[in-house]
C-alpha cells in the first residue's frame, strides 16, 4: 500500500473513532416531558321529583341532561307529561326537576289558576312552586323566586329588582328580561310560573 494511501486511511480511521467515542461519552439531551393527567371534574347531585319511577336525588356526572336524571331516577311513569319538559336542557349543579302528571294543570300561558288554587305568594307559609300551584312572579317575594329550580338567591334578588325598576310583567316570558335568566332557565320554570294581568 502506498504511504500516502497509508495516511488517508489512518486519517478516516481516527475519525471514524473520535465519533463513536463521542458518541458515547455525550451526555443525555434532556428528559422527555411527562403530562399529568387533567383533574376528574365535580359530578352534579341533583333532585328529581314527580311522575318518576324512583323520586330523589341523584349524583350524575358534570354535562348531563335532564333526560340522564329522569333515566336515574327510573324513567318517567305511565301519567307522565313528557311534552312539558325539556329532556335535552343541561343540568345545574343543585337542581331541582319536577315532572308533571298529564292530568295537572299545565301553565304555559299569562292566564291565572283556578280560582280555587292560592298562589304560592298569597300563602302564609313557602310552598315550591308547581304546575299546579304555580308562582305569580308579580307578587312573588325574593325568597319564593329562590325555590324555583335554577333561580338562585342572587337572581331572585335581581328578579324582584327589576320588577320594582319596570312594573309588572305582562307575559310570563318577560321575566327574561332580567339578566341571567334566558331561554334554557324559562324553559325549566315557564310551567311553575304565571302572571296575574290584574295586578
Amino acid at each position: 500500500m502506498k504511504t500516502w494511501q497509508s495516511i488517508l486511511f489512518g486519517i478516516l480511521l481516527g475519525l471514524l473513532f473520535s465519533g463513536a467515542l463521542l458518541l458515547i461519552v455525550a451526555p443525555p439531551q434532556g428528559k422527555p416531558i411527562e403530562l399529568s393527567p387533567l383533574p376528574t371534574p365535580a359530578p352534579l347531585v341533583v333532585y328529581i321529583t314527580g311522575a318518576v319511577a324512583h323520586p330523589g336525588v341523584y349524583t350524575l356526572p358534570r354535562l348531563s341532561r335532564v333526560s340522564n336524571a329522569i333515566d336515574a331516577a327510573g324513567g318517567l311513569t305511565p301519567d307522565a307529561d313528557q311534552s312539558s319538559i325539556n329532556l335535552a336542557a343541561r343540568l345545574i349543579d343543585g337542581e331541582k326537576i319536577a315532572v308533571p302528571k298529564v292530568n295537572q294543570l299545565v301553565m304555559g300561558t299569562s292566564a291565572p289558576p283556578p280560582q280555587n288554587k292560592q298562589p304560592a305568594s298569597t300563602s302564609s307559609s313557602l310552598a315550591t312552586p308547581s304546575v299546579e300551584n304555580p308562582l305569580n312572579i308579580n307578587t312573588a317575594t325574593a325568597e319564593e323566586f329562590d325555590l324555583l329550580p335554577g333561580i338562585g338567591p342572587t337572581r331572585a334578588a335581581d328578579i324582584v329588582a327589576y320588577r320594582t325598576q319596570h312594573g309588572s310583567f305582562k307575559t310570563i316570558d318577560g321575566i327574561m328580561q332580567v339578566s341571567g335568566i334566558g331561554q334554557t332557565t324559562f324553559d325549566r320554570i315557564k310551567n311553575l310560573i304565571y302572571v296575574d294581568t290584574a295586578q
